[in-house]
């Protein structure tokens, strides 16, 4: 996927809308994740990722071929500009959401691992009268989604 512009000015436009829209999303993610509702964030996720996906792409060709935009209006580029340092923000923004959102859950799996493992029954010495028995027992175990 690419975008198609006719000329310079036409492709810092596009630029701009890809931009905006992404900036935009990527702040309703992070007003998700700051408050609390990381499952917001979510119906969010594969728009987002076709236009990371695009902007990368195009943020790559005009890097290798200046030229695509050079000939647009100074104050259209002025306005590609203020929208990168836009999306710049939103992003170490949302980095600093998403950071804190898997702090806290890390956290809370250590917590219940650690109740967990508190109420296991311990394990005391060897031989025919030895509670590791009780392991066989008392089975427990925890699963933990990689993805969450």
């Amino acid at each position: 996927m690419a975008l198609t512009a006719i000329d310079s000015d036409d492709r810092v436009e596009q630029l701009i809308l890809l931009t905006e829209r992404l900036t935009d999303l990527i702040a309703r993610q992070a007003n998700a994740f700051e408050a609390r509702r990381p499952h917001e964030a979510a119906q969010y996720v594969d728009e987002v990722a076709k236009l990371a996906n695009l902007y990368r792409h195009e943020s790559a060709r005009v890097r290798a071929n200046v030229a695509l935009v050079a000939q647009a209006a100074p104050a259209r580029r002025q306005r590609l500009v203020r929208a990168t340092e836009a999306f710049d923000a939103v992003l170490a923004r949302q980095g600093r959401a998403v950071g804190a959102a898997k702090t806290v859950t890390e956290g809370l799996v250590r917590a219940i691992a650690q109740e967990v493992a508190d109420q296991r029954p311990q394990a005391v010495g060897y031989g025919p009268g030895a509670q590791g028995a009780a392991y066989r027992q008392n089975g427990t175990a925890i699963t933990l989604n990689q993805r969450a």
